[in-house]
C-alpha cells in the first residue's frame, strides 16, 4: 500500500521492524536500512537492475533478513516539483513491486540527493571508480535519512 507520508508509514509497519530506502534507478536500485529505532540510516547495498523477477527476488530477500517492514522510495521530482518521465517510472516500479508484495511504502522527495551525495564524496577525495560504487546506496541512505528526520521532527517536510 502507498501511503501519503513517513509519518503513515511508520503507524503501518510494526514497532522494531526496520524501514529499507530505495533510490531506484534505470540501471540500479540502491538500498539503505534504518536501525530498529528508525534514527540512523545506513548504506545497504546495490541491486544491478536486470530482469524485474531477479531484482524483486534480491529485494525481498534483503527485506526479510533484515527484518524491513516498510519502505522509502526516492520520487524524482522535477525541479519544479512535479511529474516527470522518471517520477512516472519509479511510480511504475512501485505499483509492480507491490503486485509482488504489498508492504507499506511511502515517497520521498528526492531531488538532487545524488548530486548532493556525489558533491560529499568528491569533497572527501573519493576516487571516481569507489564513488561509482557506491553513490546508489549512498543515496538511498540519503534519502531514508530525510525521512527519517521528518519523522523525528528534525527537518521540514518535503
Amino acid at each position: 500500500m502507498i501511503l501519503n507520508n513517513p509519518a503513515e508509514l511508520c503507524e503501518a509497519v510494526p514497532s522494531g521492524k526496520r524501514l529499507m530506502g530505495l533510490d531506484v534507478g534505470t540501471k540500479t536500485i540502491g538500498l539503505a536500512l534504518s536501525d530498529a529505532r528508525r534514527v540512523i540510516a545506513t548504506p545497504l547495498e546495490t541491486i544491478r537492475r536486470r530482469r524485474f523477477r531477479d531484482d524483486m527476488a534480491r529485494l525481498f530477500d534483503l527485506v526479510d533478513a533484515r527484518s524491513a517492514g516498510g519502505l522509502v522510495v526516492g520520487l524524482p521530482l522535477t525541479l519544479a516539483g512535479i511529474d516527470g518521465p522518471r517520477t512516472q517510472s519509479v511510480r511504475q516500479f512501485t505499483r509492480n513491486l507491490l503486485a509482488v508484495r504489498d508492504l507499506p511504502i511511502a515517497f520521498w522527495d528526492e531531488r538532487m540527493s545524488t548530486a548532493a551525495v556525489t558533491r560529499e564524496m568528491i569533497a572527501h577525495d573519493m576516487t571516481r571508480n569507489r564513488r561509482a560504487e557506491i553513490v546508489d546506496r549512498v543515496a538511498a541512505a540519503y534519502i531514508l535519512q530525510g525521512a527519517l528526520d521528518q519523522l523525528r521532527g528534525l527537518s521540514n517536510p518535503a
